[in-house]
């Protein structure tokens, strides 16, 4: 696998394990809610705070978010974010490569950035996480206005990339299905299968065999899809799902198919 060299690589990979464990100090005039809960904040550096909780936590955190540095040559109240890229990497690399040791099996680790450092991140991720751990990368929309100012494009997202312990264990959590989404679903022909909706037959992209002519129910003849898409399914694939009823013609069986997507089928969290 390719690797992300820079100048001081051979000394920062080094970083974390020759950082030292440290102790937590309780600042219980800070201190809010109950002890109990395994809540806590932490003051200081990351690095010194990561390597500290490391003992009590490795191998048992089952979601990590991070939103480092973007490095966008920007000074901040709290912080620099004007680092020379090596700077960058030798920051992020050690405290990566900690967190790594934090996930659970089914653990995953989150991160936001943009496009400064977004493909060089990807790179050192792929060598700490593992490249076949690579899950997806996020649109994250941030801006719904075009920026005036823009001297080339106006960007309006940032990235959050997704690694997991391991891709093979991972599974996502999706949010409860809704009823307002399970609303889309009725039976106006009391099909055995239970509530459906109709999906579009036709869509845009090419489709060799998707220009076939279609016969109605009710008679009429359907010459081919809607100008500039195609049917999504070929004529054979059609054939099967009308004979198992799972096409709908509409009441009078004289409207454009389409094909029905039931409840039960869907994927469900």
């Amino acid at each position: 696998m390719p690797l992300l060299n820079w100048l001081t690589r051979d000394e920062d990979i080094h970083q974390a394990a020759r950082a030292p464990y440290r102790l937590l100090e309780e600042a219980p005039e800070l201190s809010y809610g109950d002890r109990d809960a395994g809540n806590m904040l932490i003051h200081g550096d990351n690095l010194d705070a990561l390597k500290a909780l490391l003992p009590y936590y490795a191998g048992k955190v089952k979601c990590i978010y991070i939103d480092p540095p973007y490095n966008t040559k920007s000074a901040f109240e709290h912080y620099d974010d004007n680092l020379q890229h090596a700077q960058w990497l030798a920051m992020l690399y050690p405290r990566l490569e900690l967190l790594q040791n934090f996930l659970s099996e089914d653990g995953s680790i989150w991160v936001s950035i943009d496009d400064n450092e977004g493909h060089y991140l990807k790179v050192i991720m792929d060598e700490i996480f593992g490249r076949k751990n690579f899950i997806t990368s996020i649109i994250w929309r941030k801006n719904y206005a075009p920026k005036s100012s823009a001297r080339h494009f106006s960007e309006d997202h940032d990235y959050i990339l997704v690694f997991a312990k391991s891709a093979e264990i991972w599974t996502p959590n999706p949010m409860p299905r809704s009823q307002k989404q399970d609303k889309a679903y009725k039976n106006p022909d009391n099909d055995p299968r239970g509530l459906w909706r109709p999906n579009n037959l036709a869509a845009r992209n090419f489709y060799s065999k998707g220009t076939y002519p279609i016969t109605c129910p009710s008679g009429r003849v359907i010459s081919g899809p809607p100008s500039g898409s195609y049917w999504r399914i070929s004529e054979e694939k059609f054939a099967e799902l009308d004979k198992d009823g799972r096409i709908w013609w509409g009441k009078n069986g004289n409207n454009v198919p389409a094909p029905k997507i039931y409840l039960s089928e869907v994927k469900q969290p």
